[in-house]
């Protein structure tokens, strides 16, 4: 897999993200400050509720557009069968014959992308995930929770 193309799709999606909570962030901001949303007495918490609301909208706008700059900045290392995991691998792990692909990514775990028919689901070195498989080489083991119980995965490729 391109880990360029990958990292593309990652900035693309987290672009479109910040775009939707930038319009959010800013429509809550006018509510809070909408003269109609003037409290008629001291229970009303409207404009309070929506500042609160623009606050949290506005944090988060600032931790996408660090993601994005992360992403941006990345290196993409050619990743052999003898190197350690590390940030910008992409990995496959395997249970049971089915192969999982993850890439460790700076910041924002949880996307999940597919890309020419592959899913990849970017987790970062502070996720449990991430924290057993840094370091690991391919042909080492984790263990993982799942649905039936904990499950030994394989690492059968690191890209």
């Amino acid at each position: 897999m391109d880990k360029a193309a990958l990292r593309r799709a990652i900035l693309t999606q987290l672009e479109a993200e910040l775009a939707t909570l930038t319009a959010a962030a800013h429509d809550a901001h006018a509510e809070a400050t909408d003269e109609e949303n003037r409290a008629e007495d001291k229970y009303d918490m409207r404009s309070q509720s929506a500042a609160y609301l623009a606050a949290g909208q506005a944090k988060l706008a600032t931790e996408l557009t660090e993601a994005i700059g992360a992403y941006q900045m990345l290196a993409l290392p050619a990743f052999g069968p003898d190197d350690a995991i590390a940030t910008g691998a992409l990995v496959t792990l395997e249970v049971r014959g089915q192969p999982t692909r993850y890439f460790l990514g700076p910041q924002r775990g949880g996307l999940e992308l597919t890309l020419a028919g592959e899913t990849v689901l970017v987790v970062t070195a502070a996720s449990p995930l991430g924290r057993q498989l840094a370091g690991r080489h391919q042909g080492e083991s984790v263990m993982l929770p799942g649905r039936g119980g904990p499950a030994l995965q394989t690492i059968t490729a690191v890209e």
